[in-house]
């Protein structure tokens, strides 16, 4: 099974479950029909029922017709108004491939990609898309096949993002920091045809595939991408692998008819979700939302024409918050990094005049501790997005005073990434500059392209109070919404349970309708029947001037049931011990929130910045329970 019959065994029991498509963005028609397009999507305003639904809205359909070319004219069934229709004239299903196509036509001559030596223009990128594409589609994949890739935030992967769907296939980034085990377990999943691997990693696709292949699985084709500068012809691949990136690029075909979507609500992309907290899942995107989702992140970012970005976010990571699309919307400049590095990062904000980045809360954190001799003065005001984390207020602070302004985003793999914006108020102004900064860690209101976010009681559905304290869960709805969990009905169901994208985080809403994540449900700490937010015991170890980076979870407990266990990570050349930060803690927070276990050691992370708590949940676990009752 591909994601060629993805409503079939994904979602095809599933949408007659669904009132219709103005309520969910779940796909419940064929998406993969190989002829000509003959039915459409209804907008949001829509009350046409859809006919692969068994349950009708109030206004059903009265009945279609097809014009001369084969699109279905929709009559009263579209908006019970004569004369209007919905036909090929006035719809085309939206996809991002549009903004490379626009990039080279209004941007032409404007540089797209940076990246050591080497430098594209629009229109050299969107030719190199192009001949890739051709390649692709020669290799054996057709609509719906999906493609992966594992590699850096190199040009490769940027221009995969585009070729990949102008090919018709759906592009699968791996998390470059997986191991052989995972990478095969994930290439199995999603039923792979090409992986597309970087030279540096091409370790780790080897042992994949034979791991494949012992198991009598077919490994997918592998393409090695090479490093190359301006100077020099691309490597060429060693041993059985005879396929190269730059020589697919070369010898791909500029005439090749790109392959675009019958609908807007077909599968562009199939992202693993983190696996902070278990195994990862397959989040389906959808053409449809990948579109509006790149829109936003131009919006979110406050970007002008042309501006220049750095790549500091994993593109592997929701497709880089979408952004791998967003750049071209302004024909702007992608300035790419193979590693993320702060001496790197500072040298190429002055080298090219990067006016943004983005980045979590780790990168930040990475920043500001960059030493004094590896930094140089930033040319102007860089403006950097982050999320994946609640970013300290301390770290706000310091690295707005070295000249960066700061945007905090909230969401998930299923959001497209963002699905919440903390925005500036007027009235902040006035407030002193602590209070400010612990204001914009929350994480805000609703994107331009979400319908809504609520802070619901999971088991009611009913909001909860808008006082700042009343605790439920982060919930989404709308066309930035994934399309569901591949090959997982059961995960899917429960996360649209309701009608919301139910997120698993727990959180307040506030009288101004800000949204303050508190903590993961599975990360919430019950002791003694009181709940303690971990990211609240975090943030005050986090304010001790010696520790840099700090981890809280659940240890067993015999008499509590769990107390605070505090991983952290101290700066260099600092000596602190356990006993001073759990009495440092208890000076400025409840005594029994403050940490009763302090362990000294590095955090484990993915590749995104994410803390991996399941892994320090473990290692509490068989620390065993503490014996004395002190609180």
């Amino acid at each position: 099974m591909n994601l060629k019959t993805l409503h079939y065994k994904g979602f095809s029991s599933y949408q007659n479950k669904l009132s219709c498509y103005k309520c969910t963005n779940i796909t419940v028609n064929k998406i993969f029909k190989k002829s000509k397009l003959t039915q459409f999507r209804p907008s949001s305003t829509t009350t046409t029922t859809n006919r692969s639904c068994k349950v009708r809205c109030e206004n059903s359909s009265q009945g279609s017709r097809l014009d001369e070319s084969g699109d279905e004219l929709h009559g009263k069934s579209w908006r019970s108004l004569e004369g209007v229709v919905h036909c090929s004239s006035n719809y085309v299903p939206l996809s991002p491939i549009s903004f490379l196509e626009r990039a080279a036509n209004i941007y032409s001559h404007r540089t797209s990609v940076v990246y050591g030596c080497i430098t594209y223009t629009w229109e050299e990128t969107h030719r190199r898309c192009v001949k890739l594409a051709s390649a692709i589609n020669h290799l054996g994949v057709s609509r719906g096949d999906v493609v992966a890739a594992l590699a850096p935030n190199v040009p490769a992967m940027l221009e995969l993002h585009f070729a990949v769907p102008m090919a018709g296939g759906i592009i699968c980034p791996l998390n470059k920091r997986l191991d052989a085990n995972m990478v095969s377990t994930l290439l199995e999943h999603s039923e792979a045809k090409i992986l597309f691997v970087d030279y540096q990693l091409l370790h780790v696709a080897e042992e994949a595939v034979t791991i494949l292949e012992k198991m009598d699985l077919k490994p997918p084709l592998i393409v090695v991408i090479s490093e190359q500068d301006s100077l020099q012809s691309p490597l060429k691949p060693t041993g059985k692998y005879e396929y190269e990136y730059e020589s697919l690029v070369e010898n791909g075909v500029t005439e090749f008819s790109i392959i675009r979507p019958n609908d807007e609500c077909d599968p562009i992309s199939l992202n693993y979700t983190s696996g902070t907290t278990s195994r990862p899942k397959g989040v389906v995107c959808s053409h449809r939302g990948a579109y509006l989702s790149s829109i936003a992140s131009v919006f979110i970012r406050d970007m002008r024409e042309m501006p220049i970005y750095l790549w500091t976010l994993p593109m592997f990571h929701c497709n880089g918050w979408c952004f791998t699309w967003g750049v071209a919307i302004v024909g702007g400049t992608n300035v790419c990094l193979r590693r993320c590095d702060p001496k790197d990062i500072f040298n190429n904000i002055v080298l090219h005049k990067v006016t943004h980045m983005d980045g979590a809360p780790t990168v930040l954190n990475m920043i500001v501790n960059t030493p004094v001799t590896d930094r140089k003065p930033l040319p102007h005001e860089v403006k950097i997005v982050t999320g994946g984390a609640p970013p300290p207020a301390s770290i706000i602070s310091k690295i707005e005073e070295l000249g960066f302004r700061v945007s905090h985003i909230y969401g998930l793999s299923e959001t497209y990434g963002p699905g919440t914006l903390c925005v500036w108020k007027p009235e902040w102004e006035g407030l002193p500059r602590e209070e400010q900064f612990k204001l914009q860690a929350r994480q805000g209101v609703k994107t331009l392209v979400m319908e809504d976010v609520d802070v619901k009681d999971p088991a009611t559905m009913e909001s909860v109070k808008c006082d700042g304290k009343s605790l439920g869960e982060v919930m989404f709805r709308g066309n930035a919404v994934m399309s569901g969990y591949f090959k997982d009905l059961r995960a899917t169901e429960e996360a649209f349970a309701g009608g919301w994208f139910r997120s698993g985080d727990l959180a307040v809403k506030h009288p101004d309708g800000n949204i303050e994540v508190k903590d993961r449900s599975k990360d919430i700490i019950i002791s003694g029947g009181e709940n303690i937010c971990t990211i609240e015991v975090e943030t005050v170890i986090y304010s001790h001037p010696a520790v840099l980076e700090v981890a809280v979870v659940a240890r067993p407990d015999d008499h509590w049931g769990q107390t605070p266990c505090a991983f952290v990570k101290l700066k260099k050349g600092v000596d602190v011990d356990a006993q001073e930060i759990i009495q440092y803690c208890r000076d400025r927070m409840p005594h029994y929130m403050a940490p009763r276990t302090v362990i000294f050691d590095d955090l484990p992370r993915n590749a995104t910045g994410k803390v991996q708590k399941f892994v320090l949940r473990e290692k509490a676990k068989l620390m065993g329970s503490l014996s004395d009752r002190k609180v």
